[in-house]
Parts: C-alpha cells; sequence; structure tokens
C-alpha cells in the first residue's frame, strides 16, 4: 500500500468540524441541529452583491490577474482609507479566502523547522497551515479569567529563538472576542521590529466591535511597515463566506514580490467571486453599520442567557461574534458529543466547538467550548435552554 506522508497525518483535525458526522446523524434521525460550532452568518449579504449573481450573462470565465484585478485593489484601498489606513494596490495580493493569504504569507517568511509565536487560544485552522508548511506553532498562553488579553510582552519575547519568523495573532481574536488595544499592537511591533521577525495579523472581524475601544490596524504603524503583514477577507464581513476571497497586504516589497510567486502557482483567484465581492466592498456604509448592530444584539443576548446557567461561565467579547464559555464539566469535548448522539429537547439540539482544539497545549481548554452567536436572537435564547437542560442530563448519566 503507497503511503501517506508524516506532514499530512499529523495534521490537525478541526475542532469546528470533527463532530460534523455526529451532526449529519442527528439530522437524519429528525433532529434540529442548532449550529454554534462555526462562524457561518445568516445575515443577508448585500443586495448589490447578489443582483451581481443574478445578472451575470458570461460566456465564459477566462483567467484573471494573478494578484487579483486592479478595480478590485483599488476599491480596497478606497475601504481602507475610511479606517485611516494608506495603502496602495500593488500593496495586496486578493487570495481564494483569508486561508491562501496566510498559507502564502506562512510559506513566504518560513522554512522547515522554523517557528511562529501565537497567544493560544487561536483560530484552530493556524496549527494546520504551519502544520502543512513544517512549520512549529510556538503558543503563549493568554487566560480566561482576564478574557484573554495579550500575555506580558516578556513571556512573548522569552519565546523567540533563532529559527522565530513570525508573532500571529487574530484582532479582534477568533475564538475569544479579545479586541487588542493600540498600546498591545505597538507591543508587538516593537517586539518585531527589535528581534527582526515579521508581525502577522488577521483582522477579518475588523467591522464588528462592541466596546469604546476602537479597532487599531497593524498597518497604521510606520514603524512597522516591514514588519507588517495584514490578513483580510469579504466572508464575515458581507456573509460571503463561500465567495472565498480575502487578501494579504504588506508595504514590505520584497514579502509581496515573493508571495505573488505562489499565486502566479494558483493562477488567479475566483473571478465571479470577485465581483460579487467587489460589489460588497462598495455597498453604503450603513450595511455594515446595520450588521453590527445585530451581532451587538446577538452578543448580548447569548452573554445573557448563559450566565444564566448554573455553574457556566462566559468571556464577555470584546469584538468578532464569537464566545468562550467555561462549563462545569470535565470534558466539552464529551458533552459536545454527547448533545449530537445523545441528547435532544423538543426535537432540538445545539453543535458546538470544544475549544481544546483552539489550544496547541494539549492540557488547556477540557472544560471550555467556542460559540458562534451568528443566529437569530430568538434561536441563540433556545440553545441556551437546550444547554441547560442538556448539561444537567449529562451530569445525570
Amino acid at each position: 500500500m503507497p503511503k501517506i506522508s508524516k506532514k499530512g497525518q499529523e495534521l490537525p483535525s478541526s475542532p469546528i468540524r470533527k463532530l460534523v458526522l455526529h451532526s449529519d446523524e442527528a439530522k437524519t434521525r429528525g433532529v434540529e441541529v442548532l449550529h454554534l460550532n462555526i462562524g457561518q452568518p445568516d445575515i443577508e449579504a448585500p443586495k448589490e452583491a447578489m443582483e451581481v449573481v443574478r445578472d451575470q450573462r458570461l460566456n465564459l470565465l477566462p483567467y484573471g490577474s494573478s494578484q487579483g484585478p486592479l478595480s478590485y485593489r483599488t476599491q480596497l484601498c478606497r475601504y481602507y482609507e475610511q479606517h485611516d489606513i494608506s495603502i496602495e494596490p500593488d500593496d495586496i495580493i486578493v487570495t481564494t479566502g483569508a486561508s491562501e493569504a496566510l498559507s502564502f504569507t506562512i510559506n513566504v517568511i518560513c522554512d522547515a523547522g522554523d517557528e511562529i509565536i501565537i497567544p493560544e487560544p487561536f483560530y484552530a485552522n493556524y496549527n494546520g497551515f504551519a502544520a502543512a508548511c513544517s512549520v512549529e506553532v510556538i503558543p503563549v498562553v493568554s487566560h480566561f479569567e482576564n478574557r484573554f488579553e495579550l500575555p506580558p510582552i516578556a513571556l512573548l519575547e522569552e519565546k523567540i529563538t533563532k529559527k522565530t519568523r513570525a508573532i500571529l495573532i487574530c484582532n479582534p481574536s477568533n475564538p475569544t472576542g479579545y479586541l487588542y488595544s493600540e498600546a498591545e499592537i505597538k507591543d508587538l511591533i516593537n517586539l518585531a521590529v527589535a528581534h527582526d521577525i515579521f508581525i502577522i495579523v488577521d483582522e477579518v472581524y475588523r467591522e464588528f466591535i462592541y466596546t469604546k475601544q476602537s479597532h487599531y490596524s497593524v498597518l497604521k504603524s510606520e514603524k512597522g511597515s516591514q514588519h507588517a503583514v495584514m490578513i483580510d477577507s469579504v466572508s464575515k464581513r458581507y456573509s460571503l463566506c463561500g465567495a472565498r476571497v480575502g487578501c494579504m497586504i504588506s508595504k514590505n516589497k520584497a514579502l509581496m514580490a515573493t508571495a505573488l510567486k505562489f499565486a502566479h502557482l494558483r493562477l488567479s483567484p475566483p473571478a465571479l467571486a470577485l465581483m460579487v465581492s467587489e460589489a460588497a466592498v462598495s455597498s453604503p456604509p450603513s450595511y455594515l453599520e446595520d450588521v453590527k448592530k445585530e451581532y451587538e444584539k446577538r452578543k448580548n443576548v447569548t452573554v445573557a442567557a448563559l450566565e444564566k446557567i448554573e455553574g457556566v461561565e462566559v468571556s464577555n467579547p470584546m469584538g468578532a461574534f464569537y464566545c468562550i464559555a467555561k462549563l462545569p464539566i470535565d470534558s466539552a469535548e464529551d458533552f459536545s458529543k454527547f448533545l449530537l448522539t445523545d441528547f435532544e429537547d423538543q426535537g432540538q439540539t445545539v453543535m458546538l466547538a470544544p475549544a481544546a482544539g483552539f489550544y496547541s497545549s494539549p492540557e488547556l481548554g477540557k472544560d471550555q467550548v467556542r460559540l458562534a452567536f451568528v443566529l437569530e436572537s430568538k434561536k441563540l435564547q433556545r440553545a441556551a435552554e437546550i444547554l441547560e437542560k442538556a448539561l444537567t442530563a449529562y451530569r445525570n448519566s
């Protein structure tokens, strides 16, 4: 039998999707599953974007620019200018989702055996992207008790070795909802500059902030201009997850020229999805304002409902559309499976993402789950009711 690569065998399973088989089986039994496990928005995309889908009368879809069409990159520059971020179209490479942007970035800056420092918990696929490039993730623990704020800079600096190539964060964070402050971002930039490494910031949730604190982009710092890489996407912002259109942005010309070589390998980003994305980015500001208000409402409903459940603790998110909850059980993964295989209430159950999969350190997060508040408020309240009953049933089983 031909052998499978060690790299492939060791690639970590997604905690977001690993219970899908059990979810499918529950649906086969006629159980309605409320999906809080994945950040799939149910809010409608901008009508301008959907009109592009409906109105296409194309005879073919040719290859496009490997860097992405100039019209779209110019449109992105105008969008970022509204956030006081000054960039040029040549600072952007359009990618097949933020995932490809991060994959390009890791491939450009790292060789096999190099290291990337990431505060944990972190978006689980970061582990997968690193593993696929034979790069080691060096975790630094952030804590539930202080809303997962940035670990002390001294602890991050202790982890830097000759193999360190970058520090990677998501701001605001998936899975925690923590919003890194301007001071924290500047501290990370200073650290990156001092050690001549990169600072990579995934900013796909920048629009969804629920505090008076504003979002500070890594690209605003002139000091870090040659060390900063920003990852972005239309997926969550405009409810276009299936479009798979993202971008990587940096003012480091050598980095971007090298990344373009990787872009050449896949020829071009998806043409029709780019037409949809360009229309979305040009939609009126009122669209994002309304979306943010809706997510803030859902966040408040979710946190309030969970806090009423005996023994459950919630880290109140400052941004994005996720929160981490600590449950009064030993294994959140077993409980999440129990919800799908052995429990239902009035024909309904809930699917969660066990938070242990968002940690690199195997002993952490075992009693925690990540919840995505991407359903309408009534469904979120109902999900909390189901969780409360399921916790009682699980502890009595």
